[in-house]
């Protein structure tokens, strides 16, 4: 039998990389919200004095860590799906419900949202909308900039599931086990 193609072992690995760089990069996004937390609190109720800058820049690393980690929980095998189905399933029929569940489900709603939010996203960065609280953080547009990043980056991370999941189909179950257990090599 010959083998799979270089290219697209590759191109998994790339994907995976990334996915799994950018998940543990805004991981460090959570200390930095119970760390602002942490003085938004003090200063409220200690030195009776409040920051809007800080409260708003709480929702912004939420929302990244949210928007940004979507695929890293994809990477991971962490979003919903009927585990009481889907654990007894033989390899072959895991693959075939990741593959149908790309491209049936993933791919067009996260293609709908990038589609629908592309204007909002762009009217926003159009005007460099900032905050509508005097002091907040004037970088909205950043914030909603979030709704493009997360259907793209699971996309790709989709992908990369869906050609693990076709290797599996057309022979090449050892490998295809092989890039699932380098996922699980540098899970967090």
């Amino acid at each position: 039998m010959e083998t799979a193609s270089p290219f697209l072992i590759a191109l998994v690995r790339g994907i995976n990389r990334f996915s799994d760089w950018t998940g543990r990069f805004v991981s460090w996004f959570v200390l930095a919200i119970v760390l602002i937390t942490f003085v938004v609190v003090v200063m409220r109720y200690v030195f009776n004095t409040g920051s809007v800058f800080m409260q708003e820049s709480v929702l912004y690393f939420h929302n990244y860590v949210i928007m940004l980690g979507a695929a890293y929980a994809l990477l991971k095998g962490a979003h919903v799906r009927v585990d009481i189905f889907y654990r007894p399933m033989s390899d072959r029929k895991k693959a075939w419900v990741d593959l149908m569940g790309f491209l049936l489900l993933l791919l067009p709603t996260c293609a709908f949202i990038f589609y629908i939010a592309w204007d909002y996203v762009a009217a926003s960065w159009a005007i460099m909308e900032g905050s509508q609280e005097a002091g907040g953080v004037d970088a909205r547009y950043i914030f909603k900039t979030s709704i493009l990043l997360m259907p793209a980056l699971v996309i790709i991370q989709g992908l990369a599931e869906a050609l693990k999941a076709l290797l599996m189909l057309t022979g090449y179950q050892a490998l295809a086990k092989q890039l699932e257990d380098h996922d699980e090599e540098h899970a967090l």
